[in-house]
């Protein structure tokens, strides 16, 4: 069940693609709801609760729901000696806990779920993976940082794009 028509268009080498098979309905102009829903999940409480939300969103909707997570690289961790070989094993294990919980998502919700991987900034890596894969609406976690309130959250800075809906769960 992961051949490259079951879902929208891949934004990485990395995808993995749980739940039923999911086909396309025909273009209909003025449809009702979303076809395509990404969330971006880090691994924080936030973004699970995000995921969660879409997940249920994309089962009442039954649209394909796309999981994006993005990894943003520490140039500080990469020049202590030894950080860079602990910090890539411990974004591994991240990575990997992450697929395990959206693939059980997936299988209790049964909803077809593509799970995407990416390095960078996870503005940037957000923005793009939207456009590609057409995005309808983007869901994220509401941000903990106390600086992003002077700065701006990742979720702020794509509701000021103004490209897509945006939901930000607390």
């Amino acid at each position: 069940m992961t051949t490259p028509a079951d879902s929208p268009p891949a934004a990485s080498a990395a995808v993995e693609r749980y739940g039923p098979r999911w086909v396309p309905p025909p273009f209909e102009r003025g449809t009702d709801g979303p076809r395509v829903i990404l969330v971006g999940v880090d691994g924080s409480d936030t973004s699970m609760r995000a995921a969660a939300y879409a997940c249920g969103l994309a089962r009442r909707q039954r649209c394909h729901l796309v999981v994006a997570y993005v990894i943003a690289p520490s140039a500080f961790a990469w020049a202590i000696p030894g950080a860079g070989a602990l910090l890539q094993s411990t974004l591994d294990e991240v990575e990997a806990d992450l697929r395990r919980e959206i693939r059980r998502l997936a299988e209790e919700a049964r909803i077809p779920v593509s799970f995407l991987s990416r390095r960078g900034s996870p503005y940037p890596c957000l923005r793009e993976m939207a456009d590609e894969v057409k995005a309808d609406i983007v869901v994220v976690g509401a941000s903990a940082h106390r600086g992003h309130r002077l700065v701006g959250s990742i979720g702020t800075r794509l509701v000021r794009l103004g490209r897509w809906p945006i939901t930000i769960v607390p």
